[in-house]
């Protein structure tokens, strides 16, 4: 079998990675537990199952990596999801007892009538500014 070789800035590299994954999974569950403003509307809003969604997934990476994760990867991890749903039994005692208000849900858009034409509407410069695509060079 060929082995694998690792030098230690590809480790220090994808330990930051891992890290910054985690951070990621967590900053989506905290937004969806209500302590991060929506981006769109500037107020905190509370879907739970979204929130335990992220959480599960967090817990998965965590049973799938047991015996993998270095000591700073593992302790992340774990502080994360210690965090994570501690926040999450906190907001649910808060939904039972009325005091948070779970995010309203969204309304489906109206389709349109089948004879009516849609033409394509060209962006806006703003909206094209936004759609340029970045990339990355490794």
């Amino acid at each position: 079998m060929a082995e694998v070789q690792k030098n230690p800035q590809s480790l220090g590299e994808m330990t930051q990675r891992f890290v910054e994954f985690v951070m990621m999974q967590a900053q989506n569950a905290a937004l969806f537990l209500g302590q991060i403003p929506n981006p769109q509307t500037g107020k905190g809003e509370v879907n739970l199952e979204l929130a335990k969604m992220f959480i599960d997934q967090l817990v998965m990476i965590q049973e799938k990596t047991r015996g993998n994760l270095t000591n700073e990867e593992s302790a992340v991890l774990k502080n994360t999801l210690a965090n994570l749903q501690m926040a999450f039994v906190e907001v649910s005692k808060e939904m039972r007892e009325g005091k948070t208000e779970a995010a309203p849900e969204r309304a489906p858009e109206p389709s349109q009538p089948a004879t009516a034409k849609s033409e394509p509407i060209a962006p806006s410069p703003s909206e094209a500014e936004s759609r340029k695509k970045f990339t990355k060079t490794y």
